[in-house]
């Protein structure tokens, strides 16, 4: 509800901001404290009983295509795409079991992407800063692998976003070059470290977010296995639902966006405008009637 919202949003932005090297099970344990802490400041900063990065930010189309291209489908792996594709920094993952390096991969071959495509590179590379000079001037990804506990300096103008303006166009400068920014390029590290020791001023310059699979986690990805299995319709009726109620609230929302400009454009008293009074009653009915089929797919 509104009433639940600044607090909501506070428990997800600091899951964005704290929570990405933590297992499951401690973000939960974290997320409850902040929620019992928000509870004793009062009536200012109420939120939800069941409040989470997913009930807040989740899109589940998104999330279902995210698991389309290889994004397991846990709970907690849920959560970190979402922050890898909210947070402000770019991240660097924690993958021994390399999914997330796979997932990154796939979304880097899927055929939406911009035409600059993607670059895997290493620091042992002797040109890698090159091939980042490229995918920043030419708006490719750039997927990192293979990083151990330090980073190469120079990437520190990437990782803090140094940008400047030269000749009226954003530049960044990477070793000795100045490079003109381009906003369709993207930057991902990886490690295969199961545990690795960052310092503060790495973490700091990045998004750290922890890949690494724990037995709940498992348990959540082979239930997915099970299912899709065992009960491919179940499977299929779940995909279906999820795309049904991305379109039922899409329509709900352009209903809300047309009373409102209708309401906005309405002169004079608005209880003498008969399109709008008419308008509002056929949008509440239809309001009424996808309100009651989402409650009933998302049951």
């Amino acid at each position: 509800t509104y009433t639940n919202l600044k607090g909501d949003c506070l428990v997800a932005a600091g899951t964005i901001a704290y929570l990405g090297p933590f297992t499951p099970m401690y973000r939960k344990k974290i997320v409850d404290y902040w929620r019992a802490k928000l509870g004793t400041v009062g009536s200012s900063l109420p939120n939800s009983d069941d409040v989470s990065l997913q009930s807040v930010l989740a899109n589940p189309v998104q999330i279902r295509s995210w698991n389309i291209l290889g994004l397991p489908t846990d709970n907690h792996s849920c959560e970190n795409a979402i922050i890898m594709s909210t947070a402000r920094r770019w991240p660097l993952l924690i993958d021994p079991q390399q999914q997330a390096n796979r997932f990154i991969r796939n979304m880097g071959k899927d055929k939406t992407l911009s035409e600059g495509g993607m670059e895997i590179i290493k620091l042992t590379d002797p040109n890698f800063l090159r091939s980042l000079e490229n995918g920043i001037r030419f708006g490719k990804w750039i997927l990192l692998e293979n990083i151990l506990e330090k980073l190469d300096a120079s990437l520190n103008t990437l990782l803090e976003k140094q940008l400047f303006k030269e000749g009226g166009a954003l530049m960044i400068r990477i070793g000795d070059n100045n490079v003109p920014w381009n906003d369709a390029f993207k930057f991902f590290m990886t490690t295969k470290l199961p545990n690795p020791h960052y310092p503060p001023e790495i973490c700091v310059k990045v998004s750290l977010l922890n890949f690494t699979i724990t037995p709940k986690g498992l348990e959540d990805q082979l239930l997915g296995v099970v299912i899709s299995k065992e009960a491919p319709e179940l499977e299929r009726k779940k995909t279906e639902l999820v795309v049904s109620n991305a379109k039922m609230k899409e329509e709900l929302q352009n209903i809300e966006d047309m009373i409102l400009k209708l309401l906005d454009e309405s002169k004079g008293n608005v209880l003498d405008d008969v399109a709008l009074i008419e308008t509002l009653a056929k949008a509440k009915q239809t309001s009424f009637e996808i309100q009651t089929k989402v409650a009933e797919a998302e049951t």
